[in-house]
């Protein structure tokens, strides 16, 4: 197999996941386990974390590291299926047999493997792990492709002192694991302990079928990026951390905005003179104007299925200073000839719509949200939910977004790793 520098399409020209920038011939496969019937946090692995699904900060990580053939969600929920093929993964649809509670995950991914007979190495990535970038998982994947290791894992170095449990009613005294009290090191002093932070596991097909291994390595994390989420608890503190620490992705370069019902409320005002109007909040235009000056292209889009908006294509293009393109009733055909003629990737493109027609795009789009009032299957489609309706603000909170996103990339390509020196 020769290695690829670009990522492959289906024919709606959705990017599938199976992206590869080496030369090593073996399948390399990211797998992420998301059952739907989690005890602490229900549906944890899609509820919003930071405006997008939890299940979006790894699949983004996996597909950006350019290092797999194919990125797969293993899981029994239909609505986790939906969020996972939003983001570009294949789904492995479980049996029941691998879903229960005292499910393993070996037994999982030993399943996985068996339907999946051309996969020789499972990355397994933990739902739970947000703050994971493409750049762990590159330098993890090369102990396996370069070193030769048939098992690599993730770590986190601890600085803790640990004792011995004592159970309640026991005479039985505790004492140190790890240290001798008398001669109690400092900080700085001592080099800590190596835990798993649980962030992924690699193994080769042999290894994991039968579950023996004999080449084991560990690839070290820092802990700004070693976050697991296990309880309601977690969710802000990770919120807080991901925020600072998370993968954002590369950037966007343009942005198709619907019209109708994002940067209106999609009501129309009857004049006495007989004119249809509508209304726009000076936050959204404002949001938009926001866009451009950081270097995104905004292209708003109009549609003759809202004949109000699309009479209002010159003002538009004259008020906010962008272009207006007037869509059919399925917008992708007309969406994807400017991807083309601009030469872009779909991930380089960040779009906003607000009805089931924009739903495909929305699947396609790099960066896609919707208002808050956007009906289920476009929501279910979007990548980020505002929290304000269209009309109201959503526009400029899905700019805000954008920059944000934006930033961090340009962070990471400066410094794709933090110097724990720093810290």
């Amino acid at each position: 197999m020769a290695a690829r520098n670009q990522a492959s399409h289906d024919e709606n020209g959705r990017q599938d996941g199976t992206i590869s920038k080496r030369s090593d011939s073996r399948h390399l496969a990211a797998l992420v386990l998301a059952r739907g019937g989690s005890k602490g946090i229900p549906l944890k692995n899609i509820k919003m974390l930071a405006g997008v699904p939890l299940l979006g900060w790894v699949l983004r990580a996996a597909i950006d590291s350019e290092m797999f053939d194919s990125v797969w969600v293993s899981t029994d929920h239909d609505e986790i299926e939906k969020v996972a093929k939003s983001w570009g993964a294949k789904v492995h649809r479980r049996s029941p047999e691998v879903s229960k509670d005292s499910s393993s995950s070996v037994e999982t991914i030993q399943e996985f493997l068996r339907h999946n007979t051309e996969v020789d190495v499972v990355c397994h990535i933990q739902c739970t792990s947000p703050c994971l970038h493409p750049s762990h998982l590159q330098e993890a994947l090369k102990k396996i492709i370069e070193d030769g290791y048939d098992s690599v894992f993730s770590v986190v170095r601890r600085h803790q002192f640990r004792w011995k449990e004592v159970k309640q009613g026991s005479d039985e005294l505790t004492h140190p694991f790890n240290l001798v009290p008398s001669k109690r090191p400092r900080r700085q002093d001592w080099d800590g302990e190596l835990c798993e932070n649980g962030s992924f596991y690699i193994g080769t097909r042999d290894l994991i079928l039968k579950e023996n291994s004999t080449q084991v390595a560990y690839f070290e994390m820092e802990p700004e990026h070693s976050v697991d989420i296990d309880v309601d608890i977690d969710w802000p503190v990770a919120e807080e951390r991901v925020l600072r620490f998370g993968y954002f992705g590369r950037g966007v370069s343009v942005m198709f905005c619907r019209v109708s019902r994002c940067l209106t409320d999609g009501k129309v005002f009857l004049s006495p003179s007989g004119e249809d109007m509508v209304s726009f909040h000076t936050r959204d235009t404002t949001g938009l104007r926001m866009l451009q000056n950081d270097g995104v292209e905004v292209v708003l889009l109009t549609s003759s299925e809202d004949p109000v908006t699309q009479s209002m294509a010159d003002k538009l293009k004259k008020m906010i200073g962008c272009e207006v393109m007037d869509v059919g009733e399925e917008p992708l055909k007309d969406v994807q000839s400017v991807v083309e003629k601009k030469r872009l990737d779909w991930k380089d493109v960040a779009y906003m719509g607000n009805d089931s027609a924009d739903a495909t795009c929305l699947n396609l789009a790099g960066l896609s949200a919707v208002p808050a009032d956007a009906p289920k299957d476009a929501a279910d489609s979007a990548k980020y939910t505002c929290r304000q309706a269209g009309g109201m603000g959503a526009v400029r909170e899905f700019a805000e977004h954008v920059l944000l996103q934006k930033e961090k990339a340009k962070t990471q390509m400066k410094q794709d790793r933090i110097d724990r020196n720093n810290f």
